[in-house]
């Protein structure tokens, strides 16, 4: 087994949802008080042909050394129904660009980071749980940074939607995030990203919860 595989089954080995749920994100929400997650764009560049190391580790791509440039960053959620119960076995995918602002995508031309392997997916678990291992995601020209999911429920149409981070100043000015109707919707696809060096050294938490209709 090589070293960084080891190493990615050692963090997740020690990263259980509950513990990292323990860091603060996740409170109780009272059936009836959520909000459902707006639906956005996939956009243009949803991978045309998938990586071959497609699971919810972006930062370390198998049979390559070296780790992906930017911030590590995790993001964990649930994926609820309207009511609050928790969808278990759900597809939930993530594609971003790399710290160079380039998508795994032939149309997005550039010298792209190698390292970083631009889609994940995997399922949640009984209680509608997720995690990804990811980077910060950075802007690129005309729009600010963001990470889009497409959640799958098992028997159900997927919702495409894009996560935003908390504070960023160029939210305001994108197109994508104005055309959210509500400000209670925009709140809800847009997550802090706090210091977590309790999870990993150096790296950043974020808690996007995911509500379907």
């Amino acid at each position: 087994m090589s070293d960084s595989l080891t190493r990615r089954r050692l963090l997740y080995g020690t990263l259980s949802f509950a513990a990292i749920a323990a860091t603060g994100g996740l409170v109780p929400v009272r059936a009836g008080s959520l909000t459902l997650t707006p639906r956005q764009t996939e956009g243009p560049f949803y991978p045309v042909t998938l990586p071959l190391d497609q699971d919810n580790d972006l930062v370390q791509v198998q049979g390559r050394p070296a780790r992906a440039l930017g911030t590590v960053t995790h993001v964990i959620g649930r994926v609820r129904d309207a009511q609050g119960r928790p969808l278990p076995q759900a597809r939930v995918e993530i594609w971003q660009c790399d710290a160079k602002g380039v998508y795994l995508h032939p149309a997005d031309r550039g010298g792209r980071d190698e390292n970083f392997q631009g889609y994940g997916q995997t399922l949640t678990d009984a209680a509608g749980a997720y995690r990804f291992r990811t980077i910060r995601p950075v802007a690129y020209p005309g729009r600010t940074p963001h990470i889009h999911f497409k959640v799958t429920p098992s028997g159900r149409s997927p919702l495409t939607t894009q996560m935003y981070v908390a504070g960023d100043r160029q939210n305001a000015r994108d197109f994508v995030y104005a055309e959210i109707p509500s400000a209670a919707e925009r709140a809800s696809v847009t997550v802090a990203l706090e210091a977590a060096p309790q999870v990993e050294s150096g790296a950043l938490l974020g808690v996007f919860e995911i509500v379907l209709g």
